[in-house]
């Protein structure tokens, strides 16, 4: 179990630095510092949420869910396998996401968020909130 969870994080990081790289190459210096940030930002943002009380309950069960789910060494898809080892881990972790923004306030996740403006009205954009037209005006 642990070798294959390191594997699954070498993997990750390496894919992370290559895209980061990437970005450096083609001299997108700012979008690769918001990558960068991003993975952190997004840690600090969840746990800011877990302790917030406007945050619905039922999201906050979510976030455990997906923590618990991530940690756990029980997987849909073995960790052993590459690539395809940490995918159920991240579809559950990006479902989680979606459900948690669409379920959250946006002044209340602008309040935890600690990178960028820009980077958090970007990842609204992308899952935007039918409920709260506005969701995406920070």
């Amino acid at each position: 179990m642990g070798r294959a969870l390191l594997l699954a994080l070498i993997i990750i990081v390496v894919a992370w630095l290559i895209a980061v790289a990437l970005l450096m190459a083609t001299g997108r210096r700012s979008q690769a510092r918001d990558l960068v940030a991003l993975i952190p930002n997004l840690v600090m943002l969840f746990r800011g949420l877990l302790g917030d009380p406007r945050v619905p309950r039922s999201s906050k069960g979510w976030i455990w869910f997906a923590l618990v789910w991530c940690v756990s060494p029980i997987d849909l898809i073995p960790e052993f396998i590459p690539v395809a080892g940490p995918l159920d881990d991240a579809i559950v972790a990006g479902l989680v996401l979606r459900h948690v923004l669409r379920r959250t306030d946006p002044a209340v996740l602008a309040d935890h968020w600690r990178g960028e403006a820009s980077t958090l009205n970007a990842i609204l954009r992308r899952w935007p909130d039918p409920v709260a037209p506005d969701a995406t005006q920070l």
